[in-house]
């Protein structure tokens, strides 16, 4: 027993002594210590030559110091012991092409090619070894031959991926279309892939090789799934009536779902494609017997309204909330939609008592906590509204105490801090902004972070802090959707104010108030002005940023949002709107996206 013990103890010491000098020996090769290196791998593989790790080490390190000969001593060594290892026979080739030999490099190539014919098996290590050096046309072979040979092997994803490397975009694209097409599992790795190629640019080469592949195929054998591609596609082009008609195609053809016809409504929203999303909710509307699905659909189509429906033109809007709630009746089902009607009374109409009133009914009808916390939450703000602030921030810190340690909870938080900022106190403000610094929702920490600053920044100069209060009654009027007096409001800051901490932040708060108001004009000027005059402040990135997507969006002019984003890129790393930039310059330039 003793012995046993004395030998195991001796084994592990050995065991160690070796992994320590293994990295001794790959640490001096990293360093470019290459005969430091090639000497402990020489006593490594003198212990042990079976280890393949010890073995590569020497010849690497031989390779490094131009002993090609020794390499190539080891390497014929290896093969004759080996049986012709057509991997061996890669390394021979490979120590060929490092002294310039591309005609003995080729013959060994082509004879550790030649090998899958006899042994198809070894296909996947020949492919990699030429993988290994790059060498992609001779690792595609490997296994486009390797497939012929043998139906039972699948080598699909690893086409793909070297085609995409060589820039075969078609090839790529189909080679990832037939793994999906056996085998789902794959649709995530595939799609991600696709969106490396994908733009929202349909003129682009990747885009018109991916739709006609798709179109052919679709022609070909009419699956769901090269319906279920092409929706998609036009999805990310923005062609949301295009998308709109191969969704018809997968809900006549499929289970009759309209689960892919509802997502396409909210994208078509979200991007703010109002008549295609109507005409999508519309056809849902008739396909579906369901009565919640009306109701949710209907409450859509409302939805739609108040995005597009001007000031002044709300009696439709109005009438049409009636209706829906009289059909429907004020119960927890229709919870929502009362929620939205208070709010479309209270902000649009100026019914705020008419509004408090309904959501008074509607607390009282509604059993979950979460649905009260929402309920609670559109009074408080009405209330705010309201310049009730005592009782508003009564109702946010009944939410905290209803849905703790929620997102629910966190934003009801920063509602008390915005409250307490409206009303001038500033000081508790702070204190509930510094704590959702570190908030899991990574909006509400943002906002904190940025409101915090706002009050820490103009409270140093001015102790009196008048500046600070006139900007947040400013912002008070801009939540209360009185933009005009907003824009007036910090007009009188920027005449009064000029040359303190709060102008930069007065310029970029107006003119979002100018874009809200369709007075791009104006927007662009204040952007521009925080650019020339305060590039070294804090809000340098986000003028540049507003500014791009003003120029991007509503000015038409490409070239000088490219110019600005561009500049984000190599001005602002540290942004948060880096990432974004960055993806709509290369979108812009006609770069393929990854």
């Amino acid at each position: 027993m003793r012995c046993f013990v004395f030998m195991a103890i001796w084994l592990l010491a050995g065991c160690g002594l070796y992994a320590q000098s293994e990295q001794l020996a790959k640490n001096f090769f990293d360093q470019g210590e290459y005969e430091k290196a090639l000497k402990v791998y020489q006593k490594l593989y003198e212990g042990n030559p079976a280890n393949p790790v010890y073995f590569n080490g020497v010849v690497l390190a031989n390779q490094q110091m131009e002993n090609f000969e020794e390499a190539e001593k080891m390497l014929l060594e290896r093969l004759n012991r080996s049986a012709n290892n057509p991997s061996i026979l890669i390394e021979l080739g490979h120590n060929y092409e490092l002294q310039n030999e591309e005609e003995k490099a080729t013959r060994f190539y082509d004879e550790a090619l030649q090998a899958i014919e006899s042994r198809p098996n070894y296909a996947y290590s020949i492919a990699r070894g030429f993988e290994q050096y790059n060498l992609l046309d001779y690792a595609a072979k490997a296994y486009e031959w390797a497939m012929e040979k043998t139906t039972d092997r699948n080598y699909n994803l690893q086409l793909a991926r070297i085609y995409g490397e060589q820039g075969k975009i078609e090839e790529m694209f189909s080679n990832y279309l037939d793994l999906i097409e056996d085998d789902m599992k794959f649709y995530g790795i595939a799609n991600r892939e696709f969106n490396r190629y994908i733009s929202e640019d349909p003129q682009s080469e990747a885009n018109i090789i991916f739709r006609k592949l798709l179109l052919k195929r679709l022609q070909e054998d009419p699956q769901l799934l090269y319906n279920e591609m092409l929706s998609w596609l036009f999805v990310q082009q923005k062609d949301f009536d295009k998308a709109f008609a191969q969704e018809r195609a997968i809900f006549k053809r499929g289970e009759k779902s309209l689960q892919g016809i509802l997502n396409l409504a909210i994208l078509s929203k979200d991007a703010e494609e109002y008549e295609t999303a109507e005409e999508i909710i519309s056809y849902a509307i008739e396909e579906s017997p369901s009565r919640t699905f009306h109701l949710q659909a209907r409450h859509f189509l409302l939805k739609i309204q108040l995005e597009t429906t001007k000031s002044g033109d709300y009696t439709k809007v109005e009438s049409d909330f009636k209706s829906l709630l009289d059909e429907y009746g004020y119960n927890t089902e229709t919870l929502d939609i009362q929620i939205d009607y208070a709010n479309f009374m209270a902000f649009s109409l100026d019914k705020k008592e008419e509004a408090i009133t309904l959501l008074k009914s509607s607390a009282e009808i509604t059993p979950g906590k979460f649905d009260l916390a929402k309920v609670k939450m559109a009074m408080a703000d009405i209330l705010v509204v309201q310049e009730k602030f005592n009782e508003a921030l009564i109702y946010y810190s009944q939410i905290q105490n209803l849905v703790k340690n929620d997102v629910i909870s966190q934003d009801a938080r920063f509602k008390v801090a915005k409250t307490s900022y409206y009303k001038g106190d500033f000081k508790w403000a702070k204190t509930q902004l510094d704590i959702l610094k570190s908030s899991t929702s990574q909006l509400i920490a943002n906002d904190a972070m940025e409101l915090s600053l706002l009050i820490s920044d103009n409270s140093l100069e001015d102790s009196t802090q008048t500046a600070l209060k006139k900007f947040a009654q400013a912002d008070l009027l801009a939540f209360q959707k009185k933009n005009g007096e907003a824009i007036k409001a910090l007009d009188s800051i920027l005449i009064n104010h000029k040359g303190e901490k709060i102008e930069d932040e007065a310029l970029l708060s107006q003119a979002k108030l100018y874009e809200k108001e369709e007075d791009f004009k104006s927007a662009e000027k204040n952007y521009q002005i925080i650019i020339h005059n305060f590039n070294d402040d804090i809000l340098a990135d986000n003028a540049h940023y507003f500014l791009a997507e003003l120029y991007a969006n509503q000015l038409q002019d490409p070239e000088r949002a490219k110019s600005l984003y561009e500049q984000i890129i190599f001005n602002f790393a540290d942004s948060i709107y880096f990432v974004e930039a960055r993806k709509k310059y290369r979108m812009l330039r006609g770069d393929t996206i990854e």
